[in-house]
């Protein structure tokens, strides 16, 4: 069994964007918004969450239906109830390589980008 990797984290409701003091060619201090792309992510994170724990709850009651012996009264029982082991097992690998994928990508990614609305320019026009 696989341990999730860490999710990418939410805005917190107080989360305040890094602190930058202005150097001599910044006289105004930078504005900063909350990275699209790791709302994206995060956002990711939680849809494919439900839907794999959606998968993992059908094939877990799946499971166990086949290994209870007023399912199957046959031999060819065990088959089945090795096909849903397998489909399980898959299904673990498959959660830990998207997830991993999510997070990674997440730790790549910055929280907070400069905005582009609102910034002051030299020139405007």
């Amino acid at each position: 069994m696989y341990v999730d990797p860490p999710a990418p984290r939410p805005k917190g409701r107080n989360e305040e964007p890094p602190h930058s003091t202005p150097g001599a060619l910044e006289t105004p201090q930078r504005a900063w918004e909350f990275n699209p792309d790791y709302e994206r992510l995060v956002v990711a994170w939680k849809t494919v969450m439900l839907q794999l724990d959606t998968l993992r709850t059908v094939l877990d009651k799946a499971y166990g239906l086949a290994k209870s012996p007023q399912t199957w009264d046959a031999p060819v029982g065990e088959r089945y109830v090795e096909d849903i082991r397998e489909w399980r097992t898959r299904l673990a690998l498959y959660r830990h390589s998207v997830l991993t994928a999510i997070s990674d990508e997440a730790a790549d990614t910055p929280r907070w980008v400069q905005a582009t609305a609102n910034a002051p320019h030299a020139f405007p026009g």
